[in-house]
């Protein structure tokens, strides 16, 4: 077996209480690094076998060492900091919640490996297939647009977005040399595009959304480019996930050409979990010879989904993309951030089996 697979999925996953408090004693200087260290690796001891004992092929190690899942990268990457973002998440009572994002204070340079000790320790305590997530490139320009950079970190775009790129193809290569051979961008920019009250946005702080669009495909392509032979590198697009808020809605359409079939990634994550999404059509522009895993079951709401309704929609996908090539997975992650999802950890455990009992009835595995 190899990835992507049928059961498969996003990647962050609940911290368990023990490590939430450790991340609130490291800010607050009451732990040492090595103390949080150990609560951290016990906790993806734990997480790893959550995940082998639903038969999760796919195993990753929830996250677990990041505060969301960019941080790592600001951390690493001389030239990045953090600022207020110019977006804001959503829910479902129309109450908004800001955040902070990456922010280019100076030219970029990998100051050390980004995710190399996580796989690293991940692949000690798993026999099935590590899976690395990974901030797409568009995570450091989009959020902040034109007031992305200080007047002294770049002289041109063009510039900023070839030491980006530098910075993933080392970073790859790395995790290659390590025995990594499945990796995932995790993309929300190009899905918030396809929301037309972002695209006003945009338009309205003096960018061109269009535009916007083919320089973050051309980044994702970039970033991979050369990539060793084995390294399966699959995308996400998603709408936001912070405490089962989100920031866009709309279907692929508007990107959907661009993306599906130009951006040269082997595998797209796909939300479809609510009427957001859209419907199935965009996927006709899917490339050939890139997989399809589908984001059916909700990581946001608690209540399990319908068996017979997951098999119809599938079956109504098979519509655009062969059977063979389409998967199942939550929509997104289940804690992009320490705080999580408003799910326990038994939704998520219960959310992830029937993802791999659905999958099992469908294609066998």
């Amino acid at each position: 077996m190899t990835p992507p697979f049928h059961a498969d999925h996003v990647g962050s996953l609940l911290r368990p209480a023990r490590l939430r408090e450790a991340f609130r004693a490291q800010e607050g200087a009451r732990t040492t690094h090595v103390e949080f260290g150990s609560v951290t690796d016990e906790a993806i001891r734990d997480v790893v076998a959550l995940q082998e004992s639903v038969g999760l092929q796919p195993i990753t190690d929830g996250e677990f060492r990041r505060s969301s899942y960019w941080a790592h990268f600001v951390e690493a990457v001389d030239g990045l900091s953090t600022a207020p973002a110019l977006f804001e998440f959503t829910d479902a009572e129309g109450e908004r919640m800001a955040f902070h994002a990456p922010h280019i204070v100076g030219r970029l340079r990998r100051a050390r490996p980004i995710s190399a000790a996580e796989f690293t320790f991940l692949r000690k305590v798993t026999t099935r297939t590590p899976k690395v997530t990974m901030p797409a490139p568009s995570t450091m320009h989009f959020w902040r647009g034109p007031q992305a950079f200080e007047p002294d970190a770049y002289d041109t775009i063009g510039e900023f977005f070839a030491d980006l790129g530098a910075v993933y193809r080392a970073e790859i290569a790395e995790l290659a040399g390590l025995g990594a051979t499945y990796l995932q961008l995790d993309e929300v920019a190009l899905a918030m595009l396809c929301d037309a009250d972002v695209r006003a946005a945009v338009t309205h702080r003096g960018e061109d959304p269009d535009v916007l669009v083919d320089r973050y495909v051309a980044a994702i392509r970039d970033a991979i480019t050369g990539r060793p032979e084995g390294v399966t590198v699959s995308m996400h697009l998603c709408r936001g996930n912070y405490k089962g808020r989100w920031m866009a809605v709309g279907g692929y359409e508007p990107v959907a050409e661009r993306v599906f079939g130009r951006a040269g990634v082997d595998a797209l994550f796909l939300e479809y979990d609510s009427p957001r999404a859209g419907d199935f059509t965009p996927l006709r522009y899917v490339a050939a010879d890139t997989a399809v895993v589908l984001g059916l079951v909700s990581s946001k709401d608690p209540k399990l989904e319908s068996r017979d309704e997951l098999l119809r929609r599938i079956e109504e996908a098979t519509r655009y993309v062969p059977v063979e090539r389409l998967g199942l997975s939550p929509q997104c992650g289940f804690a992009s951030t320490v705080a999580g999802n408003p799910v326990t950890e038994d939704d998520e455990k219960r959310k992830l089996a029937l993802v791999v009992d659905v999958a099992e009835e469908v294609w066998g595995r």
